[in-house]
């Protein structure tokens, strides 16, 4: 479908794991050129003062457990502000290629006839390794990093985890923390050993992150929520490197005001 000439433009973007300093040039050029911005519950205030003064802003929601404008709703929104000859930013945290419904967003878009970009993040599983000190993969522990999410529906996980028996494989698990209980059955059904390690971060990339370290069998101790954050499980060899001792730790981020 042929754009129309008066038509604006849609850029989903990235806004990395919290801290402002974590966006790329071309995520924060993008906000502060925003004339509507439609952003995530998990956007900070931090970016959403770059925009500018006249920016108008709507709240999405889009945080796991919580009430949220609905897909379709978000949809007709960008596409009614695009028709307006808007620059419009929907900011996503995170990259939007990772979880965030980039692929209909941009179809949906597209067939409209609105002109999308897609602006790279930083994701939480990169911004929790760079922060605490481990690697995703590493030569001789893990040659293949699978990034999934624990989907539940009825109280049950509906993902396919025959990739847990990879012993090779750095297993990151997006919005996994209240299933954490269920998911460590799940992994160790499915050939993961219980002494596993594993780690989880909760609000990984911001200055109140915190690390928790153990095992696949403490999985759901290691992945409970103490501060409401989001919550980022790492099960493989990797994990290890993390906690230097081998103990299990509670450990804060290593620069207070910014990931490192």
């Amino acid at each position: 479908m042929p754009h129309e000439p008066s038509i604006g433009r849609v850029q989903l973007v990235g806004a990395g794991p919290g801290p402002a300093d974590l966006l790329t040039v071309r995520a924060l050029r993008a906000v502060e050129a925003a004339q509507a911005l439609l952003y995530d519950a998990l956007v900070g205030a931090e970016i959403l003062d770059l925009a500018p003064a006249g920016c108008i802003r709507i709240q999405t929601g889009k945080r796991a457990g919580r009430t949220s404008m609905k897909q379709e709703t978000i949809n007709r929104l960008m596409l009614r502000l695009a028709r307006r000859g808007l620059r419009v930013v929907r900011l996503k945290g995170g990259d939007p290629s990772v979880f965030g419904r980039v692929g209909e967003e941009s179809a949906f878009l597209q067939g409209h006839g609105v002109p999308v970009e897609i602006v790279p993040g930083v994701t939480a599983a990169c911004a929790a390794a760079a922060q605490f000190d481990f690697p995703l993969t590493h030569r001789g522990l893990a040659r293949r990093v699978v990034f999934t999410t624990a989907t539940v529906q009825d109280g049950t996980l509906v993902a396919d985890w025959s990739a847990a028996a990879d012993r090779e494989a750095t297993l990151a698990i997006y919005m996994g923390g209240a299933a954490a209980g269920e998911l460590s059955a799940r992994l160790t059904a499915a050939g993961r050993p219980a002494s596993t390690p594993a780690l989880a971060v909760e609000s990984a990339g911001g200055p109140n992150a915190r690390l928790r370290t153990g095992t696949l069998a403490s999985l759901a101790d290691l992945a409970r929520s103490r501060d409401g954050g989001p919550v980022m499980i790492v099960v493989g060899e990797v994990a290890a490197l993390a906690a230097h001792d081998g103990q299990a730790s509670d450990r804060p981020a290593r620069m207070a005001g910014r990931a490192s």
